[in-house]
Formats: structure tokens, C-alpha cells, sequence
């Protein structure tokens, strides 16, 4: 298993279940958060990771510029370095903030490439076991 800890997150890839997990520990600032996805993009190239878990449950929503960033630019880059079949980002997010992250997302896709909403799932939950069985399933 392949970790990396810091004050603000924990980062780790279980090879048995074939996932990513990236659980936030704390806000973070938009340079931390940025950080933390281009270490989350290293690991999934490391391991050719295709299927995450971001749990979101101990910090508020990233701004609407950097959660931008991660439907797109993030998710295009998962996408080119990571060849496994079925790529899926779950986002796992408490109930109150479950509609608004709900509603940021599908304006989102609206503007995201097809290429790219095609190559990599993305979703929200707010049950992380109804998050793993999604990330768990074959095409």
C-alpha cells in the first residue's frame, strides 16, 4: 500500500481494492489544494489508479474556481496518464453540502468535454459504502 500524509490530507492506494483514497483532514488553501491532486495524479500514474475515493466529510467545499479545475483539468490528466479501463472519481460528501457540490457539478458537465466526462465518471455520494460498490463495479 503506497501512502502520504500531511497535515491536510491522507493519501493512500489500496492495491487490494484497487482504489485511491484521498481523505481531507482540514480546509485547505487553494495552493494546498492543488498540491494534494498533483500528488493524488503522481500516485495514480505510480499505480495506474483509475478509481478514487475523496472523502470531503472533515473540510467545507473547495471554491467553485478550484472545484472547476478538478472536473476538468484534473479529471482530462487522469484520464490521459492512467490507462485502466473504468475511471471513476467518488466524491464523498456530507448531506448538507451534498446539493450544492450536487449542482456545481452538473454545470460542470455541461462544459466539460465529452472526451473527458466519457473517459472518467464522476460522482457524488454521501455513504461511503454506496461509494466503494460504485467504484467497485466493471464496465
Amino acid at each position: 500500500m503506497s501512502n502520504l500524509s500531511t497535515a491536510y490530507m491522507d493519501l493512500a492506494y489500496r492495491p487490494d481494492l484497487r482504489i485511491l483514497f484521498l481523505r481531507w483532514m482540514r480546509q485547505t488553501t487553494s495552493q494546498e489544494l492543488r498540491t494534494a491532486y498533483n500528488e493524488v495524479l503522481e500516485l495514480a500514474r505510480q499505480e495506474q489508479a483509475g478509481r478514487w475515493l475523496i472523502d470531503l466529510r472533515r473540510r467545507e467545499l473547495a471554491a467553485p474556481a478550484d472545484f472547476a479545475w478538478i472536473v476538468r483539468d484534473v479529471r482530462a490528466q487522469l484520464a490521459q496518464d492512467v490507462t485502466e479501463a473504468g475511471r471513476r472519481i467518488a466524491y464523498l460528501v456530507t448531506p448538507n453540502n451534498a446539493p450544492t457540490i450536487q449542482s456545481r457539478l452538473t454545470e460542470l458537465e455541461l462544459t466539460t468535454p465529452d472526451a473527458v466526462r466519457e473517459a472518467v465518471a464522476f460522482r457524488i455520494f454521501t455513504e461511503e459504502h454506496t461509494a466503494l460498490e460504485w467504484l467497485q463495479e466493471t464496465e
